[in-house]
């Protein structure tokens, strides 16, 4: 079955890096795009970064949510079935759990979520 797991979140400062990884099994994984969405408590699921299943013209193509682009950087390991999102110059309002979905830019399968929180 889908199994979608992330890992990598963690408590970090203003300013800070992490790096997310969800490892993906189950499906042929480039042959998918693979995207990532957070919430906030308190606040509706959305979208962060996205990339196609890289395979062919326009593999490997990337989307942004707007408060993300410039720091943030998605990127995937075929041989690996990861795909991984890099967050720099993270901000408090970044709190929050980050979720690993199937899909570019959309999701038929979750992970179970990882959460990062920015504080001081």
């Amino acid at each position: 079955q889908v199994q979608l797991v992330e890992s990598g979140g963690g408590l970090v400062q203003p300013g800070g890096s992490l790096r997310l990884s969800c490892a993906a099994s189950g499906f042929t994984f480039n042959n998918y795009g693979m995207s990532w969405y957070r919430q906030a408590l308190g606040k509706k699921r959305d979208l962060v970064a996205c990339i196609n299943n890289g395979s062919g013209p326009g593999g490997g193509r990337t989307n942004y949510a707007l408060s993300v682009k410039g720091r943030f950087t998605i990127s995937r390991d075929n041989a690996k079935n990861t795909v991984y999102l890099q967050m720099n110059d993270l901000t408090f309002e970044d709190t929050a759990v980050y979720y690993c979905s199937r899909g570019y830019c959309d999701a038929d399968y979750w992970g179970q979520g990882t959460q990062v929180t920015v504080s001081s």
